[in-house]
């Protein structure tokens, strides 16, 4: 099953921000090409745009299956430019997950590792009623704890201030991702 939220989020910029949420391990053997990311499952997906946010959480074994299958549909409908706060985990998990291959076009981290608690708090960007204070692994956990609403609550506070960080700083250019099989 695939729950989906939306809101109306009225935003000043152009293109698409995307989030995931996932479960897995990374490969720590490779750590500069996609196979980092290749034992990672996508369970979240979420996006903000001028219009609306928007997130489809699946809630369960099978419900990863149908977002997979859901995540190049979802791209369709979707305007560039595209960003991510971390380009390559992002465009890693989808090669390997999904088979879909995303060049983002900006990278809201202001710096390689930069941490998003550390931009956020740096530009005094809001919680946003986070759950977990930019804490991932806590949503991880949340998800396969079947706690749901904190896991999209999460979601939808980092869409929410990675909005802000465009707004208040820009993008830089992201690093080319090594897609690897």
């Amino acid at each position: 099953m695939i729950q989906e939220y939306v809101e109306d989020s009225k935003s000043n910029f152009e293109g698409t921000i995307l989030d995931i949420e996932t479960i897995g391990d990374f490969e720590r053997s490779y750590q500069y090409d996609s196979r980092h990311y290749r034992n990672l499952k996508q369970v979240i997906f979420g996006y903000i745009n001028k219009e609306n946010l928007h997130i489809y959480c699946a809630r369960s074994f099978e419900g990863i299956e149908k977002l997979k299958l859901m995540t190049p549909q979802i791209f369709g409908g979707l305007q560039r430019p595209y960003y991510a706060f971390n380009c390559n985990f992002e465009s890693g998990v989808w090669f390997h997950h999904t088979g879909v291959q995303i060049n983002f076009d900006g990278e809201l981290q202001g710096e390689p590792y930069e941490s998003k608690k550390n931009a956020i708090l740096r530009l005094k960007i809001s919680n946003y009623n986070d759950p977990f204070y930019d804490k991932g692994l806590m949503c991880i956990k949340a998800w396969n704890d079947q706690d749901f609403e904190k896991a999209i609550a999460h979601n939808r506070a980092c869409l929410l201030k990675e909005r802000d960080i465009l707004l208040k700083r820009g993008h830089c250019e992201p690093d080319k991702v090594r897609f690897v099989e």
